[in-house]
């Protein structure tokens, strides 16, 4: 299934993707895609209903972001060998995390604001892996069960707030606007192999990220195991899984996003997000 929120910002129902492409309007069965409708196992009556009889909505609707009130937005850092390579670190030991602020989530095709203050903000197009069920000190051979499903994500980073300040990571991670989500939560019996997906960024048209899951250091079902080892995970979180080279920190000179850019990206069997780049204005 390929699970939506559409319309404005803070009104957004609860959709579907049908297998033609119309979205289908789920808000007379359930009250909204987040961690609830898996904790309580709602999204198995959802497989159970003849699509054609919900209510299309217009194509041209806005599309929110693809999960409501995620409790814990979790990165992985430099799990790609070539992105640490182009980024001057070494692959890590163990995976890196770090968090990225709840308020940093945006629609896939929102527009998306720089910093007043930004001089170096940056694309990375990830794999998000979105948690069904709680999970606490899970093995890796049963973490695909605890999965909801899989989206695209836009893992915006400030460098300089990032890199160059005290402190950690999630200075330059969670400005406002820098977590698009979307277009849809895929659900898992769709993806047959998370490990397998082609991943790609292009920045005003050219293609600046071209890779595939395959090459991730750590793979999605340790990640899960990992993480529950020092957090428990609830319905609804969202883990992002790292990003491939061609960002624009590893261009030499480096190349930022300025107002104007147009940042499409997406991954196989997930859809695409489109956003546009402006700088925030108060």
């Amino acid at each position: 299934m390929k699970l939506m929120r559409v319309g404005n910002p803070g009104k957004e129902v609860p959709a579907i993707l049908d297998s033609q492409g119309i979205i289908r309007d789920l808000s007379a069965h359930v009250s909204d895609i987040d961690g609830n409708l898996f904790a309580d196992d709602s999204v198995k009556r959802i497989a159970g209903i003849d699509l054609s009889s919900l209510p299309a909505i217009d194509k041209n609707v806005r599309i929110g972001p693809a999960i409501s009130k995620v409790g814990k937005f979790i990165c992985v850092g430099l799990n790609y060998a070539d992105h640490a390579a182009e980024s001057g670190m070494d692959v890590p030991s163990e995976p890196v995390l770090f968090m990225k602020a709840t308020s940093s989530i945006i629609g896939p095709n929102d527009t998306v604001e720089l910093p007043p203050a930004s001089k170096k903000s940056d694309w990375e197009v990830e794999l998000g892996v979105v948690i069904g069920k709680e999970t606490k000190y899970v093995s890796e051979k049963d973490a695909l069960a605890h999965i909801a499903g899989y989206c695209v994500i836009n893992d915006l980073s400030e460098r300089e707030f990032q890199i160059e300040k005290e402190g950690q990571w999630c200075k330059g991670k969670g400005c406002d606007t820098f977590g698009p989500i979307g277009p849809y939560l895929v659900t898992t019996d769709e993806i047959t192999d998370s490990n397998e997906l082609d991943i790609w960024l292009e920045l005003n048209g050219e293609r600046v990220q071209n890779g595939n899951t395959r090459t991730m250091v750590y793979k999605v079902p340790f990640l899960v195991s990992y993480i529950s080892q020092f957090m428990s995970l609830q319905p609804g979180d969202i883990i992002s899984t790292g990003t491939p080279p061609g960002v624009g920190l590893g261009f030499n000179p480096p190349k930022y996003l300025k107002e104007g850019d147009v940042m499409r990206l997406g991954i196989s069997g997930l859809g695409e997000q489109q956003q546009k780049v402006e700088r925030y204005k108060a």
